[in-house]
């Protein structure tokens, strides 16, 4: 409900991304009893806080071998995200970050996924055509459909039995991302 009257964190309103956030856990435990705004800022705030450190986030089986193994290649890899401007600090708290040449948020793009001016900009940051750039994502919609809607390559990461898409070759599905190791190698 808060991205549809308030889409990427609010920008369009005013509203930081911090500030968003805060509203939707307070509105959360709003529709569930409980009423003190004390509690709620204070339940709000910690929840902000926490999710800004990597102790909240899992980086997938196989992901850091794969980053080494594509920077190796000489891959120029970056991120693109519907996240706010935590995503980089996190990236780095959970050793990642290293890998990427840069990370792009829809915060900081001022608009989200399936949004093609998204990938329009990091394919402009770093100078490449959308033809020589593959994007790997876990959302048919936001990540697969859009990618190639600019013309990029794509690639859906989704386990096996997790919502087959029918549009969706079977050659595009990484059922792990060290399955892209074995795509690149052919």
């Amino acid at each position: 409900a808060q991205s549809r009257q308030l889409p990427n964190y609010g920008q369009g309103q005013g509203l930081s991304s911090r500030q968003w956030w805060l509203d939707v856990v307070k509105q959360t435990f709003r529709l569930s009893g409980v009423r003190e705004d004390g509690v709620l800022t204070l339940v709000a705030e910690n929840l902000y806080r926490d999710f800004c450190s990597a102790q909240n986030w899992e980086v997938l089986p196989g992901a850091g071998e794969t980053l080494c193994r594509c920077c190796q290649r000489g891959f120029r890899m970056g991120v693109v995200s519907n996240f706010d401007n935590r995503l980089e600090n996190i990236l780095e708290q959970c050793n990642l970050r290293h890998h990427f040449e840069f990370v792009l948020t829809s915060e900081e793009a001022g608009f989200a996924k399936p949004d093609r001016r998204i990938f329009e900009k990091a394919l402009h940051r770093v100078g490449v055509s959308p033809e020589q750039a593959a994007h790997i994502g876990d959302d048919y919609t936001r990540d697969y459909r859009a990618a190639r809607a600019v013309g990029m390559h794509s690639f859906l990461l989704r386990a096996a039995g997790h919502g087959e898409e029918p549009e969706v070759p079977p050659e595009h599905v990484l059922p792990t991302l060290s399955h892209l190791l074995a795509l690149i190698e052919k």
